[in-house]
């Protein structure tokens, strides 16, 4: 046989059924991958609504926990309304629900203080203070004192409540009527001042301080219902 004899070419027939053949299995091949990237993107859509969820579950339970706590304070409804979307780092913790109170108060009391003390060094002619000696003007200086004394008190408890530790801690009780004593001195300086107004400012006075003064002790004395009930934890 010669061997650099050229081999005739396969019948067209064959040819065609060979090219038949190819096609059918590129085809297959595309829908085999077509129906796997289906599978891929099903079970990527499943997680990310198993983990979406998950995730709304645990913000419902965690807004559940500050809404069902909030009802223990005097004020529930300011309570849940200021401490809500601190829920997804709160989670369970009371320790860490009643520092966000605390947090919440605080920037109150500095926003209430930074409000009264703009309107006591307006001039007279836009302002409401008669003059810088004025029975007035003295009710002024005297709740911004006093707003400065329960931010410094306020400071004071936050920083106490890091030193709180675990309940059964041998100091923790100690450290916590720390804290409580002094958000309850917080209270009543914000209290002495709207009693300050009441007494000595005029309508004017009263009407565009006691409103901001009173939403600031009320969040105050919310924090300090919630660092009460570590005690019972």
């Amino acid at each position: 046989m010669c061997d650099l004899c050229i081999k005739p070419p396969p019948p067209l027939r064959d040819r065609q059924t060979t090219k038949r053949e190819r096609e059918s299995t590129k085809k297959v091949n595309m829908e085999q991958n077509s129906s796997s990237l289906m599978n891929t993107l099903l079970l990527i859509s499943v997680y990310l609504l198993t983990c979406t969820a998950i995730i709304y579950a645990a913000a419902s339970n965690s807004a559940d926990f500050v809404r069902r706590s909030c009802k223990t304070t005097r004020y529930p409804d300011v309570c849940y309304k200021s401490l809500v979307s601190y829920a997804p780092s709160v989670k369970h913790s009371p320790h860490r629900l009643a520092y966000a109170a605390l947090t919440v108060s605080i920037d109150r009391v500095r926003s209430v203080s930074s409000f009264v003390a703009h309107m006591s060094a307006r001039p007279k002619p836009n302002g409401f203070v008669e003059t810088e000696g004025s029975t007035e003007g003295g009710a002024i200086q005297d709740c911004t004192d006093n707003l400065k004394d329960s931010i410094d008190q306020l400071k004071q408890s936050i920083k106490e409540m890091g030193h709180l530790g675990r309940a059964k801690a041998s100091r923790y009780a100690w450290h916590l009527n720390n804290v409580e004593t002094w958000v309850s001195g917080a209270l009543t300086d914000e209290t002495t001042c709207l009693e300050s107004l009441s007494q000595s400012a005029g309508p004017k006075v009263k009407a565009a301080i006691r409103k901001k003064v009173v939403e600031a002790a009320q969040v105050t004395s919310n924090a300090l219902a919630l660092v009460n009930q570590l005690a019972t934890h």
